[in-house]
């Protein structure tokens, strides 16, 4: 059970939530009256429509990529992964990520436990070295640090290419955070593609939002971001997935143009997954540069404010789950007995 933030009155006054906010970001480009509508969220947030575009994400090539962690989470010691039912280690050998079954070929040691001597993992049991050479069937699977997340290649639909990465800023400030929900991939993606929610399920941090364009591949928004009451910050933003389990944000127009939220959905076992996001935030304010110089405590800020959304967004991609589950068992007791 995830516990959801206690919010401020004052950060749920109904007059914040409508057109009477003020606006102190840059301006944004005009807009058709018709490139708006002006149905309600509960009628725009068609079931349909995002099963539709889930139905594309998942359609996409993945090339057997699976986001593992943060790059500076992995450390020259072994850490454990669980992904696709089954346990992982990943270490570094001279800066290189190495990423292998966490079970000795030998009698099954937990290599969590292992020394790493000249870049090889030492089983805690019997002293046999695992490196580059692999034993048997055990052996270093393909991994990608592109250098603020660490990636690793498992499966049949492995393709020779790297992992699809989506534009990033040139000069950003990065935060990642990793945490596990009770659901599929999938429910954490139809999370994200389902922006409508946002003004209704995080009040503290959303005051409006209006869909511009929305196409099963890209989705343009333009949000109101809550700095405090109804003093909020205007953008214009994209979401898309470059892979199944990506979707990233992107902001095009307004303060913060070119920063990017990265949100991965990476497979622990059945009914479990790890939500790793990304936010590489950059600007055009003269602020930005003082900002980078206390980079450390911005990043704090960023993974905290990032935290705080995904303890409610995990809540609605669980409860996604439970009602799949739910339809998925009901459907089964209604098959004709043979």
């Amino acid at each position: 059970m995830h516990r959801r933030p206690v919010i401020p009155s004052f950060l749920t006054d109904p007059m914040a939530k409508n057109d009477q906010i003020i606006n102190i970001g840059l301006p944004l480009p005009s807009r058709a009256p018709h490139a708006v509508s002006e149905r309600p969220d509960w009628q725009q947030a068609a079931p349909v429509w995002i099963d539709k575009a889930l139905a594309y994400s998942q359609s996409l090539p993945s090339g057997g990529w699976y986001v593992v962690d943060s790059s500076e989470q992995i450390g020259t010691k072994p850490r454990p992964y669980r992904i696709c039912g089954e346990d992982w280690v990943a270490w570094r050998h001279q800066g290189e990520v190495r990423f292998a079954p966490a079970s000795c070929p030998h009698l099954g040691a937990d290599l969590a436990c292992a020394d790493v001597v000249e870049g090889k993992l030492r089983c805690p049991w019997h002293g046999l070295l695992l490196g580059a050479d692999g034993h048997g069937k055990w052996r270093l699977q393909p991994t990608f640090d592109d250098g603020t997340l660490v990636w690793v290649q498992l499966g049949d639909d492995a393709d020779d290419k790297p992992p699809r990465l989506a534009p990033r800023p040139a000069v950003s400030i990065d935060g990642v955070i990793r945490q596990e929900a009770v659901c599929e991939p999938e429910d954490v993606i139809a999370n994200r593609l389902d922006p409508w929610h946002g003004v209704h399920f995080h009040p503290h941090s959303f005051t409006r939002l209006k869909i511009l364009e929305m196409t099963p591949e890209i989705i343009t928004i333009r949000v109101a971001y809550r700095v405090i009451g109804p003093i909020c910050v205007e953008v214009d933003a994209t979401f898309h997935c470059p892979d199944p389990r990506t979707i990233v944000m992107t902001i095009i127009a307004g303060d913060g143009k070119g920063s990017v939220v990265s949100t991965h959905a990476t497979p622990i076992e059945a009914g479990r997954t790890a939500v790793v996001e990304a936010t590489f935030a950059t600007s055009e304010r003269v602020g930005f540069r003082y900002a980078r110089l206390a980079s450390g405590i911005t990043k704090k800020f960023i993974e905290a404010r990032a935290r705080r959304l995904w303890v409610e967004d995990a809540e609605y991609a669980e409860r996604r789950y439970k009602v799949r589950a739910s339809k998925a068992k009901d459907a089964k007791r209604r098959l004709p007995k043979v």
